[in-house]
């Protein structure tokens, strides 16, 4: 009597099969653009100037005596467009021809390049105020320091790094409203694990914290000394150690303290072409090419209202 079982009827089987959705990537949120004020009057060039004017000087006055003048300082802000950035794929006619999955692979094409030059002009714009400051410095502004490393152990966070920041930041006359702090995932661990917080007992607004964590999304659910607080995996990471004061961060991220009030964000820009889409059939190599091109520029505009924390990225257990 014949019968089946596995182990002489395996031309039977199909040892392998291909599913027909395609996996994606995981993708982070991306959040600098909201923080960038946008220029809007600059109809042609790459070059753009902003004229500024210091404040007056006050002197004693006596009685009878002629007045004073003294002329206020003026400076020029120039702004650059100057990043062109471009993502382009192809995919023969063969292949189109062959893969079972060539519509959802096609229709892929352009999102897909759309968000890695997105995800580009968001490491931009996160890397231009550690580039707009000078490294190993406090780049200190009316007495307080911008730019410190972090004063936790191993130079990660501490809660005190929260209220240096917010003490330069009213140093420099920059409204208290608004405030955000966008931090490296690392940066959240350590504030998650401090003693002082995981001990509920004697911190009970930190309870719901402790149980439900810091952060839905990329928002945390919590307020830190007026920090709305962002977790970004965007950030810059420094390509060596930087040193300031007695503390030293070895290859540290720039985790940023601002405040988003709109008339004085620390970011300006422009977005002189938006992602925009080409795409033709090349006869010579019988296949069919999709390019996505943008062009735009951004610089720090208000060095006063950004405080720079270097932290270490290693997780200190």
């Amino acid at each position: 009597m014949a019968g089946f079982s596995t182990t002489n009827n395996d031309h039977l089987i199909r040892s392998n099969l291909w599913s027909a959705d395609l996996k994606e990537v995981l993708e982070d949120e991306l959040i600098g653009t909201k923080y960038v004020k946008m220029i809007t009057d600059f109809p042609d060039g790459d070059t753009f100037n902003i004229p500024s004017i210091g404040q007056a000087e006050v002197f004693d006055y006596q009685e009878n005596q002629g007045i004073k003048f003294a002329a206020m300082d003026t400076g020029n802000f120039t702004f650059t467009v100057n990043k062109y950035k471009q993502s382009g794929v192809w995919i023969t006619e063969k292949m189109k021809q062959d893969s079972y999955v060539m519509g959802e692979l096609v229709a892929s094409f352009v999102p897909k390049q759309r968000r890695a030059i997105m995800k580009a002009m968001e490491a931009d714009i996160l890397a231009i105020g550690p580039d707009g400051q000078t490294a190993a410095n406090a780049n200190t502004i009316n007495g307080a320091s911008h730019r410190m490393i972090g004063g936790g152990t191993g130079e990660s966070i501490a809660l005190s790094d929260f209220a240096k920041a917010k003490y330069a930041l009213q140093k420099a006359n920059v409204p208290m409203t608004d405030l955000v702090a966008i931090v490296d995932p690392s940066f959240e661990y350590t504030l998650s694990t401090l003693t002082n917080l995981v001990n509920v007992s004697n911190n009970p607004r930190w309870e719901g914290i402790v149980r439900d964590g810091y952060s839905t999304g990329m928002k945390f659910i919590n307020n830190i000394y007026g920090f709305d607080v962002y977790v970004s995996q965007n950030l810059k990471v420094n390509t060596t150690s930087e040193t300031i004061g007695s503390l030293t961060a070895a290859a540290g991220v720039n985790n940023l303290f601002f405040s988003a009030t709109a008339d004085v964000l620390p970011f300006v820009g422009l977005i002189r072409q938006p992602p925009k889409v080409d795409s033709k059939y090349n006869m010579d190599y019988q296949r069919e090419e999709y390019a996505t091109t943008c062009r735009y520029g951004f610089k720090l505009f208000r060095p006063e209202n950004l405080v720079v924390v270097v932290t270490d990225t290693d997780i200190v257990v």
